[in-house]
């Protein structure tokens, strides 16, 4: 199987600033892979370190040591020391991140939201919809909602918005958080279909799943993170 991202010797240790430059490990030295058309779950308690590893593996962290290849247009690309400008292609074509939290540009239309990473990477505008469409009516969010903006939506229709974007573009990596957290039941299927339909096409999924019914139906296997203590 190929290996589509993995990190070698991965440490993050944050320093407190407010508490006297106390400092508090949270990664100490993970090599971790997620291989094509797998999924899989980080677990372990509260303080154990799954977001920071998310947000290690999509270079919004940068990790005290280690680092994170990442598979991209063929070759592995070290994101961790990767240019800015090189960050965002990976991220463009090959890597997304969704989470509970949909942030985007005010009074943007939701269809134009969900549609816009495939516009980005050269997909025909009436395509793009469509399939914006496709995944909006699939997450049950009412067509009279896709011309708004979602900033007055609900907390549940939101995340929905966020999902569906975060689908809309088929990238071989998807780094998933908590994306079933407060979702109703159907739309809970809903989303375990879009993952286990990305997992069929090749994708590698890494997720937080604290629903043991939805990491049940999802995930390959679990990848266990141990709490760590804040150190002097």
């Amino acid at each position: 199987m190929t290996v589509m991202i993995h990190s070698e010797g991965l440490s993050k240790t944050f320093t407190l600033h407010t508490q006297g430059g106390k400092t508090l490990p949270v990664l100490d030295g993970v090599d971790f892979a997620a291989e094509a058309s797998e999924c899989v779950a980080l677990h372990g308690p509260s303080g154990s370190g799954k977001s920071s590893l998310m947000r290690c593996l999509y270079a919004n962290y940068k990790p005290t040591a280690g680092r994170v290849m990442v598979r991209h247009d063929g070759v592995q690309v070290d994101i961790t020391n990767a240019h800015p400008g090189h960050i965002v292609e990976v991220r463009r074509h090959s890597l997304t991140f969704v989470t509970q939290f949909l942030r985007v540009i005010p009074r943007v239309a939701t269809l134009d939201i969900v549609a816009e990473p495939l516009i980005q990477t050269g997909t025909d505008e009436e395509d793009a919809r469509e399939r914006a469409a496709e995944l909006l009516e699939r997450l049950r969010i009412p067509q009279a909602l896709w011309g708004l903006a979602p900033a007055t939506f609900s907390g549940g229709e939101q995340q929905r918005v966020n999902i569906a974007r975060g689908f809309a573009l088929p990238r071989p990596i998807l780094l998933l958080d908590e994306p079933t957290a407060s979702l109703d039941e159907a739309n809970r299927d809903t989303v375990i279909d879009l993952i286990l339909e990305a997992r069929t096409a090749g994708a590698a999924v890494v997720g937080i799943f604290h629903d043991a019914e939805v990491r049940g139906r999802v995930a390959d296997r679990l990848f266990p993170l141990s709490a760590h203590k804040a150190a002097a």
